[in-house]
């Protein structure tokens, strides 16, 4: 899978992050959602144990509309 960067809202370039692929998909670096309520909430709603959420800051949208 061929990655290309679109933007951070991390002013050190870390994480939040997108990222394209050469799929038509997207990947997200961000936090992982470690709030047990929220996870158990996520699970009830389909999220497989094989899965994980992560949490991203609305600001990081913009990247996935301006180059999606």
């Amino acid at each position: 899978m061929k990655l290309t960067f679109l933007g951070t809202d991390s002013d050190k370039g870390s994480s939040p992050t997108a990222w394209a692929t050469d799929r038509g998909t997207f990947v997200v670096q961000g936090y992982r959602v470690t709030d047990d309520e929220a996870l158990a909430a996520l699970r009830e709603r389909g999220l497989p144990d094989h899965e994980t959420a992560v949490e991203v800051p609305k600001e990081l949208l913009r990247f996935f509309t301006e180059r999606g």
